[in-house]
């Protein structure tokens, strides 16, 4: 599969997590949305993983690949967390455009890993840092289902959509690069498993917290959109880490297209400019990565 094929995959099942985790958020909370969605992938992975072998031809590096693919499943449980806040409390469009530079951060960091940048990429990822403040800091002006957003919120929940696109960032450049040592399902559920422990036990055991039955649409939705994306991206990856994780991050624009028609999501002139150069940045970056 080529890597723009399933950049896209990946960036339709993101957009569908997205809107599925802005209206769970608001029902449960981020905690226990990120305790099903960890049960959800689990589910659907550990069946999948069983029937596929993580040994690879070179000695020694399963378990490695497996301890990596722990970090990046860490570094992802930690990223939910902190965007479900970020959907919680903040526009759609807004966060998802903030979050979408996770392929810029995994773009960047796999160029300091040694992989070469492409001419001209550096004015462009410029403009995307340009669009990203331009939309963050236009905020209180927002409004959601016929509900105002204060300044306040805005300012608060684009903070938290930074710190989780450079977790997100750092997930998916880990499983850009250890994509060819262990299959997708093995590299995706450590990340499951871990957050099922760390997060889902404590959630839905220890605090026995319940998550409602209307909710839970949401949360399978989310947990299998996310594990498509990831295993799209992870095949993807396989070939070229910087052009899919670029198409991926494509997903911004779509989810705050359909929160514009679901959500009657509305924003300041200022702030659609912002998502419009994120999206235009993206794209120039994947059309010189190729």
């Amino acid at each position: 599969m080529s890597p723009i094929l399933a950049g896209a995959v990946t960036a339709l099942a993101y957009a569908v997590s997205t809107l599925a985790s802005a209206r769970a958020t608001r029902q449960i909370g981020s905690p226990a949305t990120v305790a099903g969605v960890m049960l959800v992938g689990s589910i659907v992975l550990v069946p999948i993983a069983l029937t596929t072998s993580p040994i690879s031809p070179v000695p020694g590096v399963p378990v490695e690949a497996l301890l990596w693919a722990v970090l990046a499943g860490v570094s992802n449980v930690m990223g939910l967390l902190v965007a479900y806040v970020a959907y919680r409390i903040g526009a759609v469009g807004i966060v998802s455009t903030i979050g979408s530079t996770e392929g810029a951060v995994a773009a960047v960091l796999s160029v300091l890993a040694g992989q070469a940048l492409a001419p001209g990429s550096g004015p462009v990822l410029v403009l995307v840092v340009l669009g990203v403040l331009l939309a963050a800091t236009s905020g209180g002006h927002e409004i959601e289902e016929g509900v105002a957003i204060s300044r306040a919120q805005s300012l608060r929940a684009a903070g938290l959509a930074g710190c989780a696109a450079l977790l997100f960032g750092l997930g998916l450049f880990i499983m850009g690069r250890w994509s060819t040592s262990l299959p997708s399902a093995w590299l995706i559920l450590p990340g499951r498993l871990v957050g099922l422990v760390a997060v889902g036990l404590p959630v839905l055991v220890i605090r026995r917290v319940r998550i409602a039955r209307s909710a839970w649409p949401f949360i399978v939705a989310i947990g299998c959109a996310e594990v498509i994306g990831m295993t799209f991206y992870s095949i993807g990856a396989r070939q070229d880490i910087a052009v899919t994780s670029v198409l991926a991050s494509m997903f911004a624009p779509l989810a705050a297209i359909a929160a514009f028609v679901l959500f009657r999501e509305r924003l300041a002139p200022r702030q659609i400019a912002g998502i419009v150069l994120v999206a235009v940045g993206i794209a120039i970056l994947g059309l010189l990565a190729r």
